[in-house]
């Protein structure tokens, strides 16, 4: 058997045996058989009027009941700002420093397009552009459009010229200046390309480049890898070319599935066998804001990072000429996540392999999201970081987390701190 179809099996026998486990049955689970005699059994009727609820919530559209505990602008994405630029594909949003001294080069993020843009914006006290801006550092974040499925042609080469055009518009509103450009998972990929782009074409307005749980080598992107091949692929076109996009629910069943056990199994027994419903927090009620991908940009995107990993084997063309990463002269700052089933963080550390310039390296503990959204104060959190200096030899994944110790805290203190090493005098 193929290693491939081996791990398929493998990943699938492991979903099954979720199903199958004892704890998702009245029978053998100890607390549930302790709380159905406690209550009478009120709580599997209770259960099952949280899955009438869900069910029907799901079929009208809406999303889950737990989402309206956090509302955007009165709970979340509070952080004053501005839209200062609009095109099709996404805003511009500024948010000014909240300091008396202001670092000249401003900061540029560009999330996800999959993400709704507060997820670093999310409760003041766990917002990272709240963060950024109490550090005297102006901060633009792009949002993006949420796709229709008027919008399947949308390409990726679309979404490149987006971070390019918000360069732009920056440079045009502050003239002379650099740009520290960060990006978060997809983005952070669009903006290794843009920023390989700009290196190729002599463009020097960039500062620096972070990158935050975002891969720019595909051979080793995880579980997620299992489901790219051409038939796959094939498949998810047909889908798509019918709707149009492909729509927030199919994605996040998707991710979902790499998690079940904490993302499926573990809210169905709470929910609908114990008859609770859990503390709503905003990360989750974000994740419950569910966005699109239009069919052209999704094709591209599988066809040409997951399946062919052109970007790595510098076979990436940009208005028909091949970029190379090796072309990026900044400082890069780069961010990976211990337990990230979406870019398992030994392949964001594959951008070593890749680039020869000044690198930073931060291993974080949680995952794809909670790892990043990791404020000052949370506690239990810790960090790992290295520097990988021009010419320096290659450590592989395993070699550099034995060799770097850990630090107790937040990663943002250290990012802040390196940004304004960066960065010109305020």
């Amino acid at each position: 058997m193929a290693p491939k179809h081996a791990q398929r099996v493998a990943f699938m026998a492991r979903q099954m045996l979720d199903v199958l486990s004892p704890t998702n049955s009245l029978v053998w689970n100890p607390l549930l058989r302790q709380r159905t005699l406690e209550t009478g059994g009120i709580n599997l009727w209770q259960g099952g009027l949280n899955y009438l609820e869900d069910l029907n919530r799901q079929l009208a559209g809406d999303p889950p009941k737990s989402a309206e505990a956090f509302r955007v602008g009165r709970d979340v994405a509070v952080t004053p700002g501005t839209v200062v630029f609009r095109t099709r594909l996404f805003e511009l949003i500024q948010y000014r420093p909240t300091t008396d001294t202001v670092h000249p080069e401003p900061v540029l993020v560009a999330p996800a397009w999959i993400m709704k843009y507060y997820i670093l914006d999310l409760s003041p006290q766990n917002s990272l552009v709240r963060f950024l801006v109490g550090r005297g550092h102006t901060v633009y974040v792009m949002s993006w459009l949420n796709p229709r499925a008027d919008d399947r042609d949308l390409s990726l080469d679309d979404y490149r010229h987006a971070v390019l055009s918000a360069i732009d518009a920056i440079t045009a509103a502050i003239p002379e200046t650099r740009v520290h450009l960060a990006g978060y998972c997809l983005g952070g990929t669009i903006s290794a390309i843009a920023a390989a782009e700009m290196a190729r074409d002599n463009d020097a307005r960039l500062a620096s480049l972070t990158l935050m749980a975002a891969q720019t080598d595909f051979s080793e992107a995880g579980e997620l890898m299992l489901f790219v091949d051409e038939s796959q692929i094939a498949f998810l076109e047909d889908m798509m070319w019918a709707q149009g996009v492909l729509s927030g629910r199919q994605m996040s069943g998707a991710f979902h599935l790499l998690r079940s056990n904490e993302l499926v199994w573990s809210r169905f027994i709470r929910d609908y066998l114990m008859g609770e419903r859990g503390r709503v927090v905003d990360i989750q009620a974000w994740s419950e804001d569910l966005t699109r991908m239009p069919f052209r940009m999704h094709s591209q995107y599988l066809r040409a990072l997951f399946l062919e990993n052109r970007l790595s084997a510098g076979r990436f063309a940009v208005d028909g000429r091949v970029i190379a990463l090796q072309d990026i002269e900044v400082p890069m700052f780069v961010v990976g996540t211990e337990s990230d089933h979406i870019a398992p963080w030994q392949s964001v550390y594959k951008v070593h392999l890749f680039t020869d310039n000044e690198l930073t390296f931060v291993l974080t503990n949680a995952g794809h999201n909670a790892g990043i959204v990791s404020e000052p104060g949370h506690g239990n959190r810790r960090y790992r970081m290295g520097v990988r200096r021009p010419k320096d030899l290659y450590r592989d994944p395993q070699t550099w987390v034995e060799s770097t110790g850990p630090a107790d805290g937040s990663w943002w203190i250290a990012w802040a701190d390196w940004l304004a090493a960066k960065s010109s005098a305020p």
